[in-house]
């Protein structure tokens, strides 16, 4: 299990890698939506905003009740965030539930 302070420059190295993301792919990705990211096993929920292909105002939170809703383990994160785990199986075998309008992960899509 990572600890918080792990998931927590986790989240922010994703907040960059978004905002490091050409121009253009950015541009494609036209969302102003509130996301939250709750970890199961710390019992913690991190929310930011996601804006023009962007993650910004990254912090704690008690609610989880964001737009686009991300529930993975911690280490499932940092794995993310690293790139050694595969969004798109991960979501495919329950390892990380996304909760989002259709729209949404067709727009999520091309992030991750």
């Amino acid at each position: 299990m990572a600890t918080v302070e792990e998931c927590e420059a986790a989240m922010q190295h994703f907040a960059e890698h978004l905002s490091g993301m050409d121009v253009e792919t950015r541009r494609q990705v036209v969302l102003d939506r509130s996301v939250t990211c709750h970890l199961r096993d710390l019992g913690i929920t991190f929310r930011g905003q996601l804006r023009d292909g962007s993650l910004q105002d990254v912090t704690r939170t008690d609610a989880g009740n964001g737009q686009i809703r991300l529930t993975m383990t911690s280490d499932d994160l940092l794995k993310l965030v690293d790139g050694s785990l595969n969004f798109a199986k991960a979501w495919a075998t329950g390892r990380i539930k996304v909760q989002a309008s259709v729209f949404d992960l067709l727009k999520l899509r091309s992030l991750l």
